[in-house]
Order: C-alpha cells, then sequence, then structure tokens
C-alpha cells in the first residue's frame, strides 16, 4: 500500500476542527479531488458512514467509507473497501489554542488501471493535493 502523512497548524481549537471535519459536507470544498458526498449517516462507533465520489488521474471511483475509530476532537479513521481501498485518519493534538492536524492515508493503488509506470507519478500528486487539502482547511478554519 502506498502512504502519505502530512500535518500542519492550525490557529484554532480541537473542537472547532474536528467538528469541520465531521460534516462530510465540507469534504468538496477542503479535498481537491473529492467531487461529491452523499448518504451521510451516524454510526454507533459515533463516527459516520458516507458515500463519494473522488476523480484520480482523470478516472471516477465510486466508494463508501465508515469511521469506526473515532475519539471525539483527537482522532477520525474512516475505512474504505470499493472503489480505493484505503485508510483515511485524521489526527488532532491541541496545544496553547492551536491545533496541530495531521492527514494519513494508506491507500491500494489501482495499478491495472493506471499503469506501473504512473504509479510514482499518483504518488506525488497524492502528496501534493494532501498539502492543498491541509491549506485550504487551515484557510477555512483560520478566517
Amino acid at each position: 500500500m502506498a502512504k502519505v502523512v502530512r500535518n500542519t497548524t492550525i490557529h484554532a481549537p480541537a473542537e472547532a476542527v474536528f467538528e469541520y471535519l465531521e460534516d462530510k459536507t465540507h469534504f468538496p470544498e477542503f479535498w481537491p479531488s473529492m467531487i461529491e458526498v452523499s448518504d451521510i449517516r451516524d454510526l454507533p462507533s459515533g463516527g459516520k458512514h458516507f458515500h463519494w465520489v473522488y476523480k484520480m488521474a482523470g478516472v471516477r471511483f465510486e466508494g463508501d467509507t465508515d469511521e469506526n475509530d473515532y475519539i471525539p476532537n483527537k482522532k477520525l479513521v474512516g475505512y474504505n473497501e470499493k472503489g480505493i481501498e484505503s485508510t483515511v485518519t485524521w489526527l488532532l493534538n491541541e496545544h496553547e489554542g492551536d491545533t496541530e492536524l495531521t492527514f494519513e492515508a494508506e491507500y491500494k493503488v489501482p495499478v491495472p488501471l493506471i499503469g506501473k509506470i504512473a504509479e510514482n507519478v499518483l504518488a506525488r500528486f497524492n502528496d501534493n493535493e494532501a498539502v492543498a487539502m491541509l491549506a485550504n482547511i487551515k484557510a477555512t478554519l483560520e478566517h
């Protein structure tokens, strides 16, 4: 599996950052390749289930995420088995009113679809996308 890890410090309390991430309707606002999020519902774990549509390397993917690892104001972990097999983790660590937000994604690259040569290009693309996502979240919550 490929992996990307990026973080940023947001000048906002963890509660505000967590609340923003918990509202899945915000995902297309800050995640450049996320086209749509729907079928959002609460899970017994406290997390959410949601359906997503994502465009990677010009190819449209659809899948469902279940957040089964959920600690309010600290951690959200979503698991996807269809579309793009992946685990997406958001970690929040508050310090003196600021929040260090870490984004981690482990994903299975759909190699037969994009070709082995494109795998490294895709990894760079996903890393750049993670940087853009965090910058978008930061800009939204600090204004």
